[in-house]
C-alpha cells in the first residue's frame, strides 16, 4: 500500500497549493498538498473574484487540513487604506482562532499591525512586497517574518545567494506568469480602475496589442499579438535545483482555476517530490505521466525561464492567452451530416419557431491517448480563430482514429489538444464534498496483556502527536483465542476516520479472549483522542488572544510607537516651504528643470552615469527593482546624508544602513499611516505617495506624515516593469542592449482601443510601459498643499528638455497660485486627474 504523506518532509520543499474555495480545497488535501492558502471573505486578498471561504467554510476546510497533517495560510495580501486597518486585524483574529496557520501580507503597515498586536501569529511576507534580493530578505527577517515569498523572476544562483539569509523562503513553481514585478503594477487601474494591488487585476497583460513605432506603424513581427503574455511557469523537471538552493515551499498558483486544475497538478507535483526524497534512479515513464497530466488542464504553454536566468522569447505565449492544453493528434477528414430542425424555444403568433441545426462526424487520428469524455479543441492552422470544442466519445490509445460529433465540419489538417481532463474532473468531483478528502498515516500499537486494560496508542507517523485510549481488563478465552492477525484486522478498519494506519506493533499473550465490538469501541475512541490531540492547540488559541485594536486603539498605538522611537509627531515638527520637483532623463532635461524652478530634481542612476556632465544637487532616483546583479549600479548612489529616491525594501535597508535620507516611491505602496509609521521607523525620510490614492487619502496621509510628502501632478505614470524586454515583439533581438537600436526610438504599445501606451526599455533590458493618458494634477495644487503635501513633482522621463521645462513651470505657477490664495489653472486638454476622485476597486 502506497502512501503519499508518510515521508521525511524535510527532504523535499513544502507543497503548496491553491484553493479559491472550499471544493478546491478538498483537491488539494486528496492530492496531497502539504499546504494550502486561500482568503477568508472576499475583501482583503488579491482574488477577490474567487469563491473564497466563509467563516464556517474555512473553519471546517482547516480541521479537515489539520487532521490531514497539511497547514493552512490565508491571504491579506493587498494595500489596505488606512480605515480598514481594524477590519483586516480583525479579519486576522478570526481566522487565527478558526485555524489558521500563517498569513501572507503585503502591506507592511498591516504587517507592524499584526506583528504588535499577536506577536505569536506566523506571518509570511508576499511576493506582492518586491522582495528579490538577501539584503531585502534579511531587512524582513529584522520585522520577525517567517518566510518571504520571493519574486517569480529570480534565478536558482539568486534564491541560493538569499537562502543564506537563514530565512525560509518561499518560490513560485507552477502556473500563470505575471508579465509586470509583482506588486508594482498599475496597469490594470491605470486603464480602468481595477488594481492588482487591490486584488481586482483585470489581466490587461493577456490582451492583444501592436508594438508601434513613431508614425503609429505596427513593427511587431507576425504572429505577436499578444506581447505581454508570458507562458505559464512549470518547474516540475527543476525541482532538485530548487531543494538544493534552499527553497522551502513551492507555490502552485490558481486560486481562480477549477477543482480538477488544482488536483491535477498538485498529484503530479507531489509525485515528482514524492519521487525527490525517495532517491533512486530517474523514471522517465513517471515523468511523461506528469507531464501529461499538467498539460491536460489549463496551461499556455511552460517555461522555466527565469530559473536559468532567461528572460527571452522562450517564454512568451506571443499568439494567444488562452488554454493551449496537450497535442494529441489532427483532423483526418469530417463529413457533414444531415441538417435537422430543432424547436427555437417559445412560439411566435402561435406558429412555433424553428432553427436548423448542423452537425458532423469528424475524424481524429491520434498521436496521444486520449480518456473517454475528454474536451478536445480543433483549431484549423490557416484560420485559427475557427476552432471548435468536442468531446472524446471513447477512451483511444495513440495510434487509434476515433470519431467525434461535431457542430460543424473541420478541415483536414486541424490540430487537435486535448483541453480538459475528464479523468481529472472526476477525481475532483470525488473528493469535493467529502469530511475526510485525505487519511493521515498513523502507527498503531495494541496492548493485550491477561489481567491489564485493553489498550490502543495512535501515533501521526511524523510525530506531532499521540494519544492512548484504555478498554476492557483482557481475560482468557473461553472459546476461540484471538491471534495478531485478528487484532491488526479489526484495530486496523478505521472506518470513516481520517486516519489510515503504516505500522502496528502488538503485544498479547497467547490466550486471551475479548469482543470485537469492544476492540473496535476502544479503537473508535483512540481516534476521537488523536483528534482532540491534533486539534488542542488550536482550541486552546483563545484563552491567550489579544482582542483586535480599534481605530482609536490603532491610532494611540502609532502615536505611542513615534514617542518611543523618536520619530516627529504629525503636528510637532515645522513642514518645509512647498516645492517643485522634476523627475528627468537627461543633464539637458535636468537643467531645463532647474531653469524652470524647479528646487529638487531626481535622475535614475542609469542616467546619471551615462557619462553627461549633469549640473550639481541631482537626487538618485533607484529602481523599483534591486537584485544581487544590481547592487553594483545601485548602491554607489547611496551616500550619508544625502536624499536618495528608494524603490524597494532592500534599497531601504541600504539607505538606512549607511545614514542616507531615503525617500519612499511609490512603487512602494503607502495607503495607510501605520505604513508611514513603519517606514519612518525603518530610516524613510520622505515619502512619494501611490497614483492609486484619492485626493481625499493623499491629503490624510499628508497629514498623519511626520516627514516631507510627495506627489506626482504631472507626466505620466509607470504601469509596469517587465524582466522581458517588450521590444523583442518585433522579432528582431540582436542580445546585445546597450547597441540596441530600437531601444533608442519612442515607440509605443497600442491597445485594442487605440490607445498609445509608452514603452521603453533600459541598458540591461528590462521594459517599463507608461499610462496611455498623461497625468495633470496642479488644478489641485491648493488642496493639496493646504494639506501638508509639500513636493509636487513632473515626471519628466519621456519629455524632451523643452518639454520638460514646461511641466516643471506649471507646477511651479500652480504653487504660486495656491501660495496666493487663487485657483491654479485648469488641467491641460487631454490629461487626467488620475484617482484623485474615481479611487480604485
Amino acid at each position: 500500500m502506497h502512501f503519499p504523506n508518510f515521508r521525511d518532509t524535510h527532504s523535499v520543499p513544502e507543497l503548496l497549493a491553491p484553493a479559491g474555495g472550499p471544493e478546491a480545497f478538498n483537491a488539494a488535501l486528496a492530492a496531497g498538498a502539504d499546504a494550502i492558502y486561500c482568503g477568508l471573505g472576499n475583501s482583503f486578498n488579491a482574488r477577490r473574484g474567487a469563491h473564497n471561504f466563509t467563516d464556517e467554510t474555512f473553519g471546517e476546510a482547516c480541521r479537515r487540513a489539520h487532521l490531514a497533517g497539511a497547514r493552512v495560510y490565508v491571504t491579506v495580501n493587498i494595500a489596505v487604506a488606512t480605515r480598514e486597518i481594524p477590519q483586516v486585524l480583525e479579519l486576522i483574529r478570526r481566522a487565527w482562532l478558526l485555524g489558521a496557520d500563517a498569513f501572507i501580507i503585503q502591506d507592511w503597515g498591516l504587517l507592524a499591525e499584526v506583528r504588535r498586536s499577536w506577536p505569536q501569529i506566523e506571518c509570511h511576507v508576499s511576493t506582492q512586497a518586491n522582495v528579490h534580493d538577501a539584503r531585502g530578505t534579511a531587512w524582513c527577517r529584522e520585522l520577525g517574518v517567517g518566510r518571504v515569498t520571493l519574486s517569480r523572476e529570480l534565478s536558482l544562483d539568486e534564491m541560493r545567494t538569499i537562502a543564506k539569509e537563514g530565512v525560509e523562503l518561499e518560490a513560485f513553481g507552477h502556473g500563470a506568469l505575471c508579465f509586470c514585478y509583482s506588486g508594482v503594477c498599475m496597469m490594470s487601474s491605470l486603464a480602468g480602475g481595477r488594481s492588482a494591488n487591490r486584488g481586482l487585476c483585470a489581466q490587461p497583460c493577456r490582451l492583444p496589442y501592436d508594438l508601434v513605432d513613431e508614425e503609429g506603424h505596427a513593427i511587431e513581427a507576425p504572429g505577436r499579438t499578444r506581447p505581454l503574455c508570458p507562458k505559464d511557469y512549470c518547474v516540475v523537471d527543476d525541482l532538485p535545483q530548487l531543494r538544493d538552493a534552499g527553497v522551502a515551499s513551492l507555490k502552485v498558483e490558481g486560486r481562480m482555476k477549477s477543482p480538477d486544475y488544482v488536483y491535477a497538478v498538485i498529484s503530479a507535483y507531489r509525485s515528482a517530490l514524492d519521487a525527490l526524497g525517495a532517491g533512486g534512479e530517474k523514471d522517465s515513464r513517471a515523468d511523461a505521466a506528469r507531464h501529461r497530466t499538467l498539460r491536460r488542464v489549463f496551461n499556455r504553454d511552460f517555461t522555466d525561464a527565469y530559473l536559468w536566468g532567461r528572460s527571452g522569447d522562450e517564454m512568451m505565449s506571443y499568439e494567444r492567452s488562452n488554454n493551449r492544453g496537450e497535442l494529441v493528434g489532427e483532423v483526418v477528414s469530417s463529413r457533414k451530416l444531415e441538417d435537422t430542425l430543432v424547436r427555437r424555444g417559445g412560439s411566435d403568433g402561435g406558429r412555433e419557431r424553428m432553427r436548423r441545426l448542423t452537425r458532423a462526424d469528424v475524424e481524429i487520428r491520434l498521436d496521444q491517448p486520449v480518456g473517454e469524455g475528454d474536451l478536445l479543441e480543433l483549431r484549423p492552422l490557416d484560420d485559427p480563430s475557427q476552432f471548435l470544442t468536442v468531446r472524446a466519445e471513447r477512451a483511444a490509445v495513440a495510434g487509434e482514429t476515433i470519431t467525434c460529433r461535431a457542430s460543424r465540419p473541420i478541415p483536414a489538417g486541424a490540430v487537435v489538444r486535448v483541453i480538459r481532463s475528464q479523468a481529472a474532473m472526476d477525481a475532483a468531483a470525488r473528493v469535493s464534498g467529502l469530511d475526510v478528502p485525505r487519511r493521515r498515516p498513523v502507527t498503531v500499537s495494541v496492548r493485550a496483556r491477561l489481567g491489564e486494560p485493553f489498550s490502543v496508542t495512535l501515533a501521526c507517523a511524523d510525530g506531532s502527536a499521540v494519544a492512548t485510549t484504555e478498554g476492557f481488563v483482557m481475560e482468557p478465552a473461553r472459546t476461540k483465542a484471538v491471534t495478531r492477525e485478528d487484532l491488526i484486522e479489526h484495530v486496523g478498519r478505521m472506518g470513516q476516520s481520517p486516519f489510515e494506519p503504516v505500522s502496528f506493533e502488538v503485544q498479547m499473550d497467547e490466550g486471551a479472549g475479548m469482543g470485537f465490538s469492544a476492540v473496535h469501541k476502544v479503537r473508535a475512541q483512540a481516534c476521537e483522542a488523536l483528534e482532540q490531540q491534533i486539534l488542542a492547540p488550536y482550541d486552546a488559541r483563545a484563552e491567550r488572544l489579544a482582542v483586535a485594536p480599534s481605530a482609536r486603539g490603532v491610532a494611540g498605538r502609532l502615536a505611542e510607537v513615534r514617542e518611543k522611537d523618536g520619530l516627529a509627531a504629525p503636528d510637532a515638527w515645522t513642514r518645509p516651504a512647498p516645492e517643485a520637483c522634476a523627475l528627468v532623463a537627461s543633464a539637458e532635461a535636468a537643467r531645463s528643470a532647474f531653469d524652470a524652478g524647479a528646487t529638487r530634481v531626481y535622475a535614475t542612476a542609469d542616467a546619471l552615469a551615462d557619462g553627461a556632465a549633469w549640473p550639481e544637487g541631482v537626487i538618485p532616483w533607484l529602481d523599483e527593482v534591486c537584485r544581487e546583479g544590481d547592487h553594483a549600479r545601485l548602491d554607489p548612489w547611496v551616500g550619508a546624508g544625502q536624499p536618495v529616491g528608494v524603490g524597494n525594501v532592500s534599497e531601504l535597508a541600504l539607505a538606512a544602513s549607511r545614514g542616507a535620507l531615503a525617500e519612499i516611491r511609490t512603487c512602494i505602496p503607502v495607503h495607510n499611516e501605520s505604513c508611514l509609521v513603519a517606514l519612518e521607523e525603518a530610516g524613510a525620510a520622505g515619502f512619494w505617495l501611490s497614483p492609486e490614492l484619492t485626493l481625499e487619502e493623499v491629503c490624510a496621509l499628508a497629514g498623519a506624515a511626520s516627514v516631507p510628502v510627495g506627489l506626482v501632478v504631472s507626466g505620466r505614470a509607470r504601469a509596469m516593469t517587465s524582466e522581458h524586454c517588450v521590444l523583442q515583439a518585433a522579432g528582431r533581438c540582436i542580445h546585445d542592449c546597450p547597441n540596441c537600436e530600437l531601444r533608442r526610438r519612442r515607440l509605443s504599445l497600442r491597445d485594442i482601443d487605440g490607445n498609445l501606451l509608452p514603452v521603453r526599455t533600459d541598458v540591461h533590458g528590462r521594459s517599463r510601459i507608461w499610462a496611455a493618458h498623461p497625468l495633470d494634477a496642479t488644478p489641485q495644487a491648493d488642496a493639496l498643499v493646504a494639506a501638508g503635501v509639500t513636493r509636487l513633482m513632473a515626471d519628466a522621463t519621456l519629455l524632451s528638455p523643452e518639454e520638460c521645462a514646461f511641466a516643471v513651470e506649471r507646477v511651479v505657477r500652480a504653487l504660486a497660485a495656491a501660495a496666493a490664495g487663487k485657483r491654479p489653472a485648469p488641467r491641460v486638454q487631454g490629461a487626467t486627474s488620475g484617482h484623485l476622485f474615481t479611487g480604485i476597486g
